[in-house]
């Protein structure tokens, strides 16, 4: 009597379209599940075929609503894990509260270090996801994490779709904490690298102090991770043409347009901001394009099952 665990992908509301693009990667139909709501607003699953001593791939971001999202997750985990599922690796293509990964000011919560808990208690056996806000977050799991990068990419979509003349580009990006992130996207494209250098009076608030590095007359790339409400793209993008720069490309992995962000990237000097599909849009400017990150998700869910290094996706 022989026995190998079937591998399985499921997933939560918040991002169907993209688990589809995932499964349909890996030659694999989405499993039978059902997640609704009970009359008084109570999350309820149904799995409905046996996930008895399966490895399991379950693909929820924790997008806006957040909340509602997270505790998608954390119930559909119990649930598999009550269902004697072998592994639950958990695939979360945006990871919310990311933000609040350390103690900013007195009596701060630490809401990033709470989530990974959660998960990790509700059942999960590993967690993958792109571009975490704080690389530390990794650390905050007692259980394997795979933090893929997005740039490779949006450097393959930018050769695609724009003029990337390298002696004529350079790569920015926003903040100092996201200079590790534009540096790997400039070496990629082989580019210079800029800086900016900003402060910021309140929360989603930001005002440009500097620019480190030469802009005029180049073509701009913002390269960054998250696209909240804009404020900080928009004035980022501001400061970029007054030094010079002839054309400005954003680039972020999340887009997440709270408020009124896409209203703003519309009045902006930006010419074409790119995004990917780890937070489903139903609708978006034409401003705004969307590059899949499916297929780069599927690979590494591929290379995990069968025991093989993910890191090698990005050398």
């Amino acid at each position: 009597m022989s026995f190998s665990n079937e591998m399985k992908i499921f997933a939560g509301n918040s991002n169907k379209p993209l688990a589809e693009k995932i499964a349909k990667y890996l030659n694999l139909q989405l499993g039978d599940c059902e997640v609704g709501r009970f009359a008084d607003g109570e999350i309820n699953v149904r799995i409905n075929e046996t996930v008895r001593g399966h490895d399991i791939f379950l693909i929820q971001s924790t997008s806006p609503p957040v909340n509602e999202n997270l505790m998608e997750l954390l119930i559909m985990i119990d649930a598999f894990k009550r269902a004697s599922a072998n592994t639950i690796a958990v695939v979360i293509p945006y990871y919310g509260y990311a933000r609040q990964d350390r103690k900013a000011k007195g009596r701060d919560p630490i809401s990033a270090k709470l989530v990974a808990n959660l998960i990790t208690v509700a059942g999960a056996t590993r967690v993958l996801t792109i571009d975490l806000h704080a690389e530390q977050i990794q650390g905050f799991f007692d259980i394997p994490v795979d933090n893929l990068w997005s740039y490779p990419v949006f450097a393959e979509e930018l050769r695609k779709r724009e003029e990337i003349v390298p002696e004529e580009t350079v790569v920015v990006s926003p903040d100092v904490g996201g200079v590790r992130r534009a540096r790997r996207m400039a070496e990629r494209l082989k580019t210079s690298l800029a800086i900016l250098d900003k402060r910021r009076p309140s929360d989603n608030v930001a005002e440009v102090v500097n620019i480190i590095g030469e802009v005029k007359d180049k073509v701009v790339i913002l390269f960054d991770d998250i696209i909240d409400t804009a404020y900080s793209i928009v004035k980022g993008a501001e400061a970029l043409k007054k030094a010079g720069a002839k054309k400005i490309i954003a680039c972020a992995t999340h887009g997440v347009f709270s408020e009124n962000a896409l209203e703003r990237i519309e009045n902006s000097s930006i010419d074409t901001v790119y995004i990917t599909d780890t937070i489903h849009h139903e609708k978006l400017p034409e401003k705004v394009k969307v590059i899949s990150v499916a297929n780069l998700i599927g690979e590494a869910i591929m290379r995990i099952r069968k025991h093989l290094s993910v890191s090698i996706l990005f050398r």
